[in-house]
């Protein structure tokens, strides 16, 4: 039913509050609630009504309760609602809101309970919630917020439950919890949080439940924390603690997560307590304190180096019925039983040692639940319904392992039902969960966001099924389904989330050596014994002649492979044999662009994985100290908005770079190029906002801080949603914030260098600045920043983009084929590219800052000269500064004009021209290519 078709039937004027939550009221949330001027609670949640939050809720002054969440809204809070100073109590998990959250919420300092996990938020949690000192509750959970917590947050001394997850981009410490003692419940889960516990830990004399997995924490684990007298979940996992156990525990802590760690030593006494859930999958424990104990069987196998069964290979194929006893297939295959308890933190390894399971997590507010789904109801899209009757499910992470197995490329089939969720068809409230978690394969992340009901075209009790192709190289699978805070947290009941699977099925993509199966009768394992002596005198023959040839070829290898061999952050490397593959041998019908330093190949990994594969050119300029600068810049940056480097190969006189592969390839491209991608303003100006943040990143947040030098549209890649990345750090400086600028030899692209740089080499984050500048205006205006099939006094974008604005007709700069756009965005794009782009770098305002005026936070300063390097240059005297051929030009015609050349302005110029040095210089400033 609608919502407003509903209040019309209420006699609402007097209500003091409305509590219309767990219905299916559809429809956008009324306008007219906002004059119910009495209004202290109204609660929305749970429903499936849509469209923004109406601003004029922000005239309800006596509301103190104010709930939407799991909807389906959208849009960004309204800044009105700031005006609700009364307000103690939101509730807006799932809502579908999205956005910065306003700046006038500045104003609710009498918050006491924030629940906002599950949006689309952006930007950073902003600094004036540690003004709401009387929060109990505050609930961050699963956004799109970017780090570092605010420092801020430590004046929250009253918190008793902090929940704050899923922050990317910039680390964290924990110094802000420490006057935090009121604490009952802490989560920081995922939020790249580094240093050490502190040891004041043990103050913490309320907390109950402390869960800090998924960080990059260092250091012992205080033995003052396993004594806390009230704490019983600990989820340390996915950190980089080291060396030993505490050797004594608090009675009530009964539920340890300590996985994938750097733990050493024997266990103490009280990890074989039989009350005791504890998962220490992935540490360094010794051998002999796994196998004393029943309680730690098989743990072994799952330590660091996951040796199980590694010598000799025994399998090559396994299945499991996840949740569920054995069951056999329609197609024949026996899927083996996986009905064991598990718990918050556990682990659970197979008689056979074939494969075993791991799982961390904690249900909410839901403790005591079963860590398995169970249904009655037919599964369609399927002839074996009964495989999907009952799944495993996780609170937060659930991990498979196949092991012993035969290195190769394998099949993986991981089969799903969503059984929770009523279907959408009987429009109740209890069919508007959404279940969302992350598919990981070998520890690369192969499916974000997985929805079970979405991918089944949105019904429930429906089969689904993924295949991929994956290659064992260390005779272990890991199969990681992860929760990363999305989806709604109580539909139909409280801690209804997190990853939930059904079946499991593995097979070769190649054909298994039958003398590593396990032999099932005499003749069989006679004949693998003969089988295994002759292959073993073969493959100790090979080993011999692959020795020797190794030996030589590691005698030749060059100090510039040694060099790129001993970087930190060091990425995965690839055999030059295995690229040629992918890209079918460099196929020019594989072929995607080619830069400065070589070309680029779009390729097919054998783990199924789209990859671009740079390829150096052997007649390149880029030599060792490029490249190796190149592999260590991009191996220590990590940001949404910057292309992700998967690996390297350097074989010989071979070197080469494997990216991401992005399906919509360039924005220049997309922009000025024959793609039929159609962007529209909305996402226009979402590409120019994220490639700001990426460049606000690495000149601000990055360490080391970068300079790209190159920043241009052909340069900023698209993903499959629209979201830009920045890439090809080749010509990318590091630099020191303390200095002015760096003299270097001129590198980058003509019509994006700033002038400073273009002619004295003097670089700085400005030159960056600059280059944004110019994309910008080329986003807004669908054309390069030159053309010279244009008119004279277009040819140039930025002279043109100049005239326009001083004759007040700036918003004809906009692409004509956007039929509609959002002026006031418009005018504030231009305005940002007008300051990018001043002559001065002083006067060019930082890309955080740009960040701001882009999203409205800042406001846009005004311009009101036109920069000098446009007034001093004389356009039509452009043609006799044309070079005579010579290599060193700069008025190329291409249109990717790269350039790395000598701040020497003898080679700017050309050897048979004379000119004054700084007029060609001002000429790439603003002239031809892109």
């Amino acid at each position: 039913m609608c919502i407003a078709d509903l209040l019309v039937y209420i006699k609402y004027k007097f209500a003091k509050g409305w509590k219309l939550d767990q219905n299916y009221l559809t429809g956008p949330i009324p306008a007219f609630l906002g004059n119910l001027s009495s209004l202290q609670i109204l609660s929305l949640g749970i429903n499936a009504l849509s469209g923004p939050v109406p601003k004029e809720l922000g005239n309800l002054r006596n509301l103190q309760l104010l709930a939407f969440g799991s909807n389906n809204l959208s849009g960004s809070l309204p800044p009105q609602l700031g005006s609700l100073t009364n307000l103690q109590q939101i509730y807006i998990d799932s809502s579908g809101v999205g956005g910065e959250i306003p700046s006038t919420f500045a104003n609710l300092v009498n918050m006491q309970t924030v629940w906002a996990s599950d949006n689309a938020f952006t930007g950073r949690i902003p600094d004036f919630i540690g003004n709401w000192t009387k929060l109990t509750s505050l609930r961050f959970q699963g956004n799109s917020f970017e780090g570092p917590v605010p420092s801020s947050l430590s004046n929250l001394t009253l918190l008793t439950d902090l929940r704050i997850s899923d922050l990317s981009n910039v680390s964290s410490s924990l110094d802000f919890i420490k006057d935090m003692k009121d604490l009952s419940i802490l989560v920081l889960r995922n939020n790249m949080i580094s240093g050490s516990i502190p040891s004041s830990v043990g103050e913490y004399g309320k907390l109950q439940r402390l869960d800090l997995s998924f960080n990059n924490l260092t250091g012992r684990i205080p033995s003052s924390l396993f004594n806390l007298s009230s704490l019983s979940y600990l989820f340390l996992g996915n950190n980089s603690l080291s060396g030993t156990l505490p050797s004594q525990k608090s009675p009530t802590l009964l539920n340890i997560d300590l996985s994938y760690n750097e733990l050493s030593g024997s266990l103490p006494s009280w990890a074989t307590l039989q009350n005791l859930t504890l998962n220490l999958v992935a540490n360094n424990f010794t051998e002999a304190s796994l196998t004393n104990s029943v309680l730690t069987s098989g743990l072994n196998c799952l330590q660091r180096n996951f040796s199980c069964n590694r010598n000799p290979p025994r399998y090559s194929s396994f299945a499991i019925k996840c949740g569920g006893p054995e069951m056999r297939s329609s197609g024949g295959t026996i899927f083996e039983r996986d009905n064991s308890t598990l718990g918050p933190a556990s682990y659970y390894v197979t008689d056979t040692r074939r494969w075993a399971v791991s799982n961390v997590g904690l249900f909410g507010e839901r403790e005591g639940a079963a860590y398995t789904l169970n249904t009655l109801s037919q599964i369609t899209g399927t002839l074996d319904s009964e495989l999907f009757q009952t799944s495993r499910i996780s609170g937060g992470s659930l991990r498979y392992y196949g092991l012993g197995l035969e290195n190769g490329i394998y099949n993986v089939n991981l089969q799903f039902a969503e059984t929770a969720f009523r279907d959408p068809s009987s429009r109740t409230w209890e069919s508007l969960g959404r279940r969302v978690f992350d598919i990981y394969l070998q520890g690369n992340r192969r499916i974000k966001d997985f929805d079970i009901r979405n991918a089944a075209g949105g019904a429930s009790n429906r089969a689904v099924q993924r295949d991929f192709k994956v290659q064992v190289t260390q005779n272990f699978l890991e199969i990681h389904l992860f929760w990363a805070g999305k989806g709604t947290c109580c539909i139909p009941q409280q801690g209804s989330y997190g990853p939930s699977i059904s079946a499991i099925s593995v097979t070769p993509d190649f054909q298994p050596n039958v003398s590593n199966l396990p032999p099932t009768d005499s003749k069989k394992s006679k004949t693998g014994l003969i089988v295994g002596v002759v292959v073993s005198v073969a493959v100790v023959s090979f080993i011999v002649i692959f020795a020797l040839f190794y030996i030589r070829r590691k005698r030749s290898r060059t100090n510039e492979e040694e060099e790129l061999l001993g970087i930190e952050n060091r990425p995965n490397t690839f055999t030059y044999a295995e690229l040629r593959n992918a890209t079918e041998d460099f196929n020019s019908a594989n072929k995607l662009g080619e830069g400065g330093f070589g070309s680029v190949y779009k390729g097919m990994l054998s783990d199924g994985r789209a990859v671009a594969v740079k390829q150096l050119s052997v007649a390149s300029h880029q030599g060792k100290s490029q490249f190796v600068a190149e592999i260590a810049t991009i191996s220590a940056v990590q940001h949404r908005n910057l292309v992700k480097l998967y690996g390297c190969c350097i074989e010989g006189a071979n070197r080469l770079l494997v990216y991401e592969y992005l399906e919509y390839r360039s924005l220049d491209q997309a922009l000025f190029g024959k793609s039929s991608l159609h962007l529209s303003w909305q996402n226009r100006y979402e590409i120019c906002l994220g490639a700001a943040r990426g460049l606000a990143y690495l000149h601000e947040e990055s360490r080391p801080r970068i300079v790209h030098r190159d920043v241009k549209a052909s340069n900023i890649l698209l993903d499959t949603d629209l979201n830009p990345k920045i890439s090809d750090f080749g010509l990318a400086k590091l630099y020191d914030d303390k200095k002015t600028h760096i003299s270097t030899r001129v590198a980058g692209t003509i019509g994006y260098l700033a002038p400073e740089y273009a002619m004295r080499g003097h670089l700085t984050e400005k030159a960056d600045v600059f280059g944004f500048g110019v994309v910008a205006l080329e986003i807004l205006s669908g054309r390069p920043n030159s053309d010279t099939t244009l008119e004279t006094d277009k040819i140039y974008l930025l002279e043109w983009a100049w005239n326009l604005h001083e004759n007040n007709r700036a918003l004809e700069l906009v692409d004509p084929s956007l039929t509609e756009f959002n002026e006031g965005e418009a005018m504030r794009m231009i305005g940002v590219a007008f300051l990018c782009t001043q002559a001065s770098p002083m006067l060019r305002p930082a890309m955080s800052r740009v960040v701001g005026m882009m999203t409205g936070d800042i406001e846009v300063s005004t311009v009101t000269s036109k920069p000098s390097y446009i007034t001093d240059w004389q356009f039509n005297d452009i043609s006799s500064f044309v070079s005579n051929g010579e290599s060193d030009t700069l008025t190329s015609k291409t249109t990717n004009t790269q350039l790395d050349i000598s701040t020497d302005t003898s080679a700017i110029v050309g050897r048979d021209q004379s000119p004054a040095p700084t007029q060609p210089m001002l000429h790439e400033i603003i002239g031809e290519g892109r």
